[in-house]
C-alpha cells in the first residue's frame, strides 16, 4: 500500500470528523485541506474520491455498519466512526484492494486518532463487515493455503 494512499486516508479521517462535527459542506471542509496545505504528501485524488464517496453513501455504510455495532451508529465516538465509516466504503467500492489491507489501514487510523483500545474495535468490526461484504475473497483466500 503506497504511503500517499495511507496519508490520503489520514486526511480523510480528519475531514470526514470535521464533517460529522460541524456540519460544514464538503467543498469548504475540502478546501481548508488544500488551503492550509494539509495533503501534502497524500494522494489527492485519492482523498477526494474517499472524503465525497462516504457522504454519498452513508445510507448504505451506516446500515452495513449497524448490524454489527453494539449502539446507533450516531452514538459511535465520533472518531471511530469516521475511521469504520470510512473503512466500509472501502470495502465496498474498492474491491481491488485486498480486504485485509483495508482492515489493517482501519487499526492504524485508530492506533494514531482513537482512544487507547479503540483499535481493537474498529478491526472487530471492519472484520464483521468483511466477512459478509467480501465472503467469496475471504473463501478464496482460505481455500489457497
Amino acid at each position: 500500500m503506497s504511503q500517499a494512499k495511507t496519508n490520503a486516508r489520514r486526511c480523510a479521517v480528519q475531514a470526514l470528523y470535521q464533517w460529522q462535527m460541524t456540519g460544514n459542506s464538503l467543498k469548504s471542509i475540502e478546501m481548508d485541506f488544500f488551503e492550509e496545505d494539509r495533503l501534502k504528501g497524500a494522494q489527492k485524488s485519492y482523498f477526494n474520491e474517499i472524503f465525497h464517496g462516504v457522504p454519498k453513501q452513508l445510507d448504505v455504510i451506516d446500515e452495513a455498519l449497524a448490524e454489527f455495532v453494539d449502539r446507533e451508529v450516531e452514538k459511535i465516538d465520533p472518531v471511530e466512526r469516521a475511521i469504520l465509516r470510512l473503512g466500509v466504503y472501502e470495502l465496498i467500492n474498492y474491491l481491488k484492494t485486498p480486504y485485509r489491507v483495508i482492515i489493517n489501514e482501519g487499526v492504524n487510523l485508530a492506533k494514531f486518532f482513537g482512544a487507547e483500545g479503540s483499535h481493537k474495535y474498529v478491526n472487530s468490526i471492519l472484520d464483521k463487515v468483511a466477512r459478509k461484504k467480501r465472503s467469496v475473497e475471504i473463501k478464496t483466500k482460505n481455500n489457497s493455503k
